[in-house]
């Protein structure tokens, strides 16, 4: 009998097989990959040779990447982003050309972690590492079809000095991300230049029934596409009646940030307006998460775009305010618009709760239809 191939194997020949049409690698490593695999088996590392990607040229050397090696991870390659002058950031550029969304070939995939959703939206890896400084773990996440979370502001190290940026994870399902958050949490401590919350236990966090949460399709400020609404309402309705999610009313309108995030991310974070819409989006973000509840929107206001550009649209309208905040953040598949493109469900939780977050996620989607893998190519 032909022994079956090793999950390195197997990963490895679906990248080679795919990924001439997906263009979600800028770099992949057979030899050294295939070699790290036999060494966590040998070893019997927690993760045993779990194939993963990771995001851009400098992902290898990402805290979260070195962490999932030394529990016995095995970095396969690393994926695609944006290219130069690329301002928009929602695309990526692959070793084979310009990465495609899996569902679509002709709609950009998000970014700007786009070619790590693309390997996980087509099988390639079971999850992929990504930083998110203004929905660029979500919005990839949401337009893919596959499971996103931005981490706590400050949680895990990150290159970032605006204090926008996050570490975050790509997978099937809030379950398959599971491996990431236990490794990367355990043992770690919170720089003393980072953010002050204590470390979350990295264990399973049992969640009680229904979830105590607030919907809102906007936040008060964003133009959102109807058909995105609706899909994103429907799936809200359905977790109501599967007895998920208990809805509450709490005012959940924020002020735009659009100006607040500009300011901060071009190094003016005391910028008298900035600092004014921060303060009050942090005051009606703590009064709307109070006791443990989570907030529920639309990951992203718009469906996939084109490769040309996203116009006159802020695919980041719903996601970039919890980069100002800080809050951890996730999308999960809520199903599609009539034209066959994903929509992502956003849930926000309150600072530090990225465990509690991500067991209420793998509840949610207990109650959704399971997510679709997009057609073979």
């Amino acid at each position: 009998m032909t022994p079956m191939p090793s999950a390195v194997a197997r990963a490895l020949e679906r990248i080679d097989r795919l990924d001439p049409a997906l263009h979600a690698f800028i770099e992949v490593w057979p030899d050294e990959a295939l070699a790290r695999e036999r060494e966590a088996v040998a070893r019997r590392l927690p993760l045993g040779g779990l194939p993963f990607a990771v995001k851009g040229p400098s992902g290898i050397r990402s805290f979260a990447a070195r962490r999932l090696i030394a529990a016995g991870g095995v970095p396969v390659g690393a994926t695609s982003v944006p290219g130069p002058g690329t301002h928009w950031q929602t695309w990526g550029r692959g070793a084979h050309g310009r990465t495609v969304n899996p569902w679509r070939a002709d709609r950009t995939p998000g970014g700007s972690s786009a070619g790590s959703a693309v390997a996980v939206a087509a099988g390639m890896v079971e999850l992929a590492t990504g930083s998110d400084g203004a929905g660029s773990v979500r919005i990839p996440a949401a337009w893919c079809g596959v499971f996103g979370l931005k981490t706590t502001n400050g949680l895990l190290p990150s290159p970032d000095r605006s204090g926008l940026a996050s570490a975050g994870v790509l997978a099937r399902s809030a379950a398959a991300a599971e491996p990431y958050l236990r490794q990367v949490l355990d043992g770690h401590e919170t720089p003393a230049t980072a953010s002050p919350l204590k470390m979350p236990t990295p264990v399973p966090v049992p969640v009680r029934l229904p979830l105590t949460a607030v919907y809102s399709e906007d936040l008060g400020f964003a133009d959102v596409d109807p058909e995105v609404a609706a899909v994103v309402g429907r799936a809200v309705d359905r977790l109501v009646a599967a007895g998920t999610v208990r809805l509450v009313e709490r005012d959940a309108r924020l002020l735009d940030p659009v100006g607040a995030w500009t300011a901060v991310r071009g190094g003016a974070p005391d910028d008298p307006e900035a600092v004014r819409v921060r303060r009050t989006n942090d005051e009606r973000l703590a009064a709307l998460l109070a006791g443990g509840a989570l907030l529920l929107t639309p990951a992203t206001p718009n469906r996939p775009h084109g490769h040309e550009g996203p116009g006159d649209f802020y695919s980041t309208a719903l996601t970039w305010a919890f980069n100002l905040s800080g809050h951890p953040a996730a999308s999960l598949p809520a199903g599609f618009t009539g034209d066959g493109c994903p929509v992502g469900l956003q849930l926000v939780a309150a600072h530090g709760a990225d465990l509690r977050l991500l067991a209420a996620a793998r509840a949610v989607e207990d109650a959704l239809p399971a997510a679709r893998r997009p057609p073979a190519r």
